[in-house]
């Protein structure tokens, strides 16, 4: 980052009012009268209403439209394990995102916590509070069974958005590359370098979008997990296979799909070349990529590219589905966001990018052409149209899912914000 772009993003932060999040009133207070029903004495008969009937909280407080993101701060974007208070900024960035794009009111929380039990108290003993959590930036394989616990022990919606966001934009993007690249999901060989969250959520929504597990080869930084190794635990021995391979350059050899959650620069042109024909490369390590877009594109001139970087063509920015997810999720009152769900996103989203692209969208992106192809594979955040397109396609399965505990919207489709 230049020194520039450093100290504007400090001034941003900082300048006029500290932080990015404020509270504001939905109700007058201005007279006596207005306080009196605030608080007290009117205050009492929703509390009344609400010890009667639980369900009573989403009618008389804003419970229905607030969702808590939460973090211990054990992995922090791309800056590891820098404490809960450091994750503050993140937090209220993603609570950010949530209004610009949604509407949802956000509160963020960093846990001082231990161990992940402890997390697991402390957020089952509020989660009551709000419409539904997202867990962020915790760290592997802890945020497994945080959220497992979690979904367990809550009666609202649970969403680690490291894991389940970054997968569905990434299968999203994957099978719309596939298809311009003539391969079919269930045919393709895919090699996923990378073993934490974001890894695992990935391979098993693509599992679920229809590739086979025999053709998925993960690695870590100790190279290919295969069914001999004994330094793995639970979670990455999912996807241990039985194969000769052992390191990266095996696995590569004659792969249609590279998928990089992992760090910087560890995919070569020599490995790259060595893929099959038309390939599908997913780089999405941040800031800086498994290999450059340039070193990519003058290795291969048949290759679809993704990156989660912004200044790149085909970025896999998980601010296409979160806030969306969460919209329709609270609207039908769902209580988890099943699987599902997270395909009804993936369809929305993969339909998105192959309609006419809004000029209001192309003039914000310096008027570049957008049409579906090799280098527009994804709709663009600012797309108006993914709120109501999103939304509706999970509402509507949290409704045919069983998730749902309203009916589908009659207020939708919903205009954008």
């Amino acid at each position: 980052m230049t020194d520039s772009l450093r100290q504007a993003a400090l001034d941003y932060h900082a300048l006029p009012t500290p932080g990015k999040l404020s509270v504001e009133l939905t109700t007058p207070a201005e007279t006596q009268e207005d306080l009196s029903l605030a608080y007290s004495p009117g205050v009492a008969e929703p509390v009344r209403e609400i010890a009667k009937d639980p369900e009573a909280a989403y009618r008389y407080t804003g419970k229905g439209n607030l969702v808590a993101v939460i973090s211990n701060g054990s992995a922090i974007l791309g800056l590891g394990n820098l404490g809960p208070l450091a994750s503050k900024p993140v937090m209220e960035g993603k609570s950010l995102l949530f209004k610009r794009f949604a509407d949802i009111n956000s509160v963020d929380i960093e846990v001082e916590a231990p161990s992940p039990e402890r997390f697991i108290e402390t957020v089952a003993a509020i989660a009551n509070t709000f419409g539904g959590i997202n867990l962020e930036d915790i760290k592997a394989p802890e945020c497994f069974h945080i959220e497992e616990a979690l979904i367990q022990r809550c009666s609202v919606p649970i969403f680690h958005d490291d894991q389940h966001g970054t997968a569905i934009v990434t299968v999203a993007g994957m099978l719309n590359a596939l298809e311009i690249q003539g391969k079919k999901i269930e045919d393709a060989r895919i090699v996923c370098l990378g073993a934490g969250a974001a890894a695992t959520a990935c391979c098993k929504l693509l599992l679920s979008a229809g590739a086979k597990k025999e053709q998925i080869t993960m690695l870590d930084s100790r190279g290919v997990i295969h069914s001999g190794r004994s330094d793995i635990n639970a979670y990455k021995g999912e996807w241990a296979r039985d194969t000769e391979m052992r390191t990266l350059d095996d696995a590569i050899e004659g792969a249609d799909v590279f998928l990089g959650v992992s760090g910087p620069n560890l995919l070569s042109a020599e490995q790259l070349a060595h893929m099959a024909d038309k390939p599908v490369v997913f780089a999405c390590s941040n800031p800086s990529p498994e290999i450059a877009p340039e070193l990519a594109h003058a290795t291969r001139d048949d290759l679809i590219m993704a990156t989660g970087r912004s200044d790149y063509p085909n970025q896999v920015n998980n601010v296409l589905c979160f806030p969306f997810i969460f919209r329709g999720a609270l609207d039908v009152r769902a209580t988890n966001i099943n699987e599902h769900m997270k395909l009804a996103a993936i369809e929305a989203i993969r339909r998105l990018a192959r309609e006419e692209v809004p000029e209001e969208v192309r003039a914000g992106y310096g008027g570049v052409a957008m049409v579906f192809g090799p280098s527009y594979i994804l709709p663009k955040p600012t797309d108006p149209r993914l709120l109501p397109e999103v939304a509706a396609a999970v509402a509507k399965a949290a409704v045919d899912s069983g998730a749902a505990r309203l009916p589908y919207p009659a207020h939708y489709p919903l205009k954008p914000v």
